[in-house]
């Protein structure tokens, strides 16, 4: 293993506690399981999700990809608002394994929501390994198309929509963006990577130095993508809408706020991303937060990285959408 940057040290106090409570190694096998477990955060109660009632509180099926099931979304609205607002279309992590659109809640993007006046729709997708690529991305990219289409009965301006995610659920925002422009889809005013998943190589200084630490280390980064792609993960072929560093063309993108932390697998490749971004002509602004794991802003928000990250996105989104 080659040598790890350090965590911060109020982050690593947070991380052995963690760690204590999460399952142990994640295998293909123990899948099953691990979503049984529910997470280390558990689901958000609807009163986590409406921040005490700041937000209205909507769920609705809306048409998937032809031939697919409906695509599920979680839709929250600053209560009381008159006039259409921006809105972030939010794509949960989880290794593209795991999760549900209410882990939103455990977002400081709510937080945002609230300061902002956004709304806030949360897409629920099929899971891998029983639905692979290209299931996941084609199920976020239909609800996108949904929330453009229908944007003003449900109070949006779709001229201010926003696409985001965390983790896994970053991944799948950056290559939502890039589906939009390939089909002249939605026209996105932005997109929010929080530590994007993004490169299934999985062979990156940063994934060989944090091999066994975190909480999302190499193995089971190996994991998410061979439940997503099988046996063409690391191999010449994969789709740039399943691993958006295998993309060719980063221009004509929207705007791009990627963060993520020193010390977690992702890092190089997400610096990479914003570095290929600017080499387009595009436009990104990129944080690296040092000693920060992998989604300690969410697991620890307490901490001082934690709040200043959550500062930076805020800033970041408040510039956006009063430019837009």
């Amino acid at each position: 293993m080659d040598l790890a940057p350090p965590f911060d040290p109020e982050l690593a106090a947070a991380l052995t506690e963690i760690q204590a409570r999460r399952p142990g190694r994640i295998t293909l096998e123990g899948i099953p399981a691990l979503r049984a477990a529910g997470g280390i955060l558990g689901e958000p109660t609807d009163e986590q999700l409406t921040r005490n009632g700041a937000l209205t509180l909507q769920e609705r099926a809306v048409p998937g990809p032809e031939g697919a099931p409906d695509v599920p979304l979680l839709i929250l609205r600053p209560s009381g608002a008159t006039t259409p607002v921006a809105a972030v279309y939010y794509i949960h992590g989880g290794g593209m394994i795991i999760g549900s659109p209410r882990s939103v809640g455990a977002d400081p993007l709510l937080d945002c929501a609230t300061e902002l006046g956004l709304a806030v729709i949360s897409v629920d997708y099929r899971l891998a390994p029983e639905n692979p690529h290209p299931a996941p991305v084609e199920d976020c990219y239909a609800g996108l198309v949904w929330l453009s289409e229908h944007a003003a009965e449900l109070g949006i301006d779709p001229a201010r929509i926003v696409v985001g995610g965390a983790s896994a659920g970053g991944g799948l925002a950056a290559a939502v963006a890039l589906l939009a422009r390939d089909r002249k889809g939605p026209a996105l005013i932005g997109q929010l990577l929080v530590y994007p998943m993004l490169d299934d190589r999985n062979d990156s200084a940063s994934g060989r130095q944090m091999d066994g630490l975190g909480v999302w280390d190499r193995d089971a980064n190996d994991v998410g993508w061979t439940a997503l792609l099988g046996d063409a993960r690391g191999g010449p072929d994969v789709s740039p809408y399943a691993a958006p560093a295998r993309a060719t063309d980063l221009s004509g993108l929207p705007p791009a706020f990627i963060t993520v932390g020193s010390a977690e697998t992702f890092r190089d490749e997400d610096v990479a991303y914003a570095m290929r971004l600017w080499a387009a002509g595009g436009q990104a602004e990129l944080h690296v937060w040092p000693g920060a794991f992998h989604g300690s802003d969410t697991m620890a928000p307490g901490a001082a990285l934690s709040r200043d990250s959550a500062a930076a996105r805020l800033a970041w989104l408040r510039r956006l959408l009063s430019s837009g």
